[in-house]
Parts: C-alpha cells; structure tokens; sequence
C-alpha cells in the first residue's frame, strides 16, 4: 500500500473575493492555519473589520494524517453556509487551512438553495483566487554518533539528499534530519545497521 506522505494547503491568505446575490453581499477569505487559536484570531479580525455585517461563517481543517474539521453557520439556516464551505475545502483537497465568508445582507431573502449556493461560490472563489501548494509530510529524526564516525554519516546523508534541520557537532555529535515519510524506514534502517551510531525519531 503506498504510503500518503503530501498534502495541499496554502501559505499566504487570499485577495478578498466578493460574490453578489439580491443584494447580499459575501466577502470570501482563505487562511493558512495550524492551529484553533489561529482560527480565533481570524475570525475576531474579521469581525472587527466588517463589524457591520450579519453573518461569519467559516469552515476549517487541520491535520496532515488524522484530520480534523469544524462548519460553521453563525446563526444561518443549519447546513446552509459552514458546509457548503466545508464542502469546498473538501472538494480543493486541501488542509490547515480556514475560509470564512461574511455576508451582509440586502434586505431580500435568498432562500436555504440560494445561501447554500452564495456560500459555496464565494469559498470556491476565495480558493482560486489562492496558490495552492504540496508539502511532504515528513518524519524528523536525530543521529547520536561519535565524532570520529562523522564522515560515514555525512556520506549517507549525502548520498541520500537528506535535509539537515540542525547539528550540533562536538566530541559527541547530533545531527537532526528531516526525512519524507516514505523513505523514512529505509532511511532508519541505513543508520541503525550503522556501528556506533544511534537514530532515534523525534516525536513531534
């Protein structure tokens, strides 16, 4: 079974995108998130900065393996806007990422199919108007050797392209590397048949 090690996300939040319907105006922003304490900090700028709209609704996912997400209809017929946002983050396959739409409403009622499709449009137009990128899910490890063992190691980690995230390198060396999750076993595996050097995954 192959091995998932990628995932799509964004890293700079989106221009601010407005879809218009009767009247109803829905501004639609995208965020890269890693946490709910980010998620918060969004939203309470949101609020404040369209402090004269009615409605913020969000959907948000977090996580690379185990994911996590939450919909959100702020007072919206319930399903009517934080899952068919939802339903696009879904549907971009993307993560750690948050997209809340504001809607000021226009006096006229759109209906339950007529927010649903307000609320859709405007997080599909919030994640085009984004640059989605892949990232690896990668697996940290740290190299316990003695410094008479570092040009073996250093071999390895060259012939292999592995990236270095941080050495210390005294009488006793560590050298912590970062390793995408499918080499990552063949990759202990090359070190722990190593004499005198020790590989242990860092938990994160």
């Amino acid at each position: 079974m192959e091995i998932k090690d990628s995932y799509k996300t964004i890293d700079i939040p989106n221009e601010e995108v407005l879809f218009k319907d009767k009247n109803s105006k829905f501004f639609g922003y995208a965020f890269p998130v890693t946490n709910e304490e980010q998620v918060k900090d969004h939203i309470e700028a949101l609020k404040k900065q369209h402090h004269a709209a009615r409605h913020w609704c969000y959907a948000w996912q977090l996580g690379t393996e185990k994911l996590r997400h939450r919909a959100n209809d702020d007072g919206e017929p319930s399903n009517s806007a934080g899952q068919p946002i939802y339903g696009q983050i879904q549907s971009f396959d993307v993560t750690n990422i948050l997209i809340v739409v504001v809607r000021y409403f226009g006096g006229v009622k759109l209906g339950v199919s007529g927010l649903i499709n307000a609320y859709k449009t405007a997080a599909q137009m919030a994640l085009e108007a984004c640059e989605i990128v892949e990232k690896t899910i990668n697996i940290d490890f740290e190299i316990v050797f003695e410094y008479k063992n570092m040009n073996k190691v250093m071999r390895i980690l060259k012939e292999h392209q592995i990236n270095i995230t941080n050495q210390k390198l005294e009488l006793d060396c560590r050298i912590y590397i970062s390793v995408r999750k499918k080499e990552a076993s063949k990759i202990k595996e090359i070190f722990d048949a190593l004499y005198e050097v020790e590989i242990k995954e860092i938990e994160n």
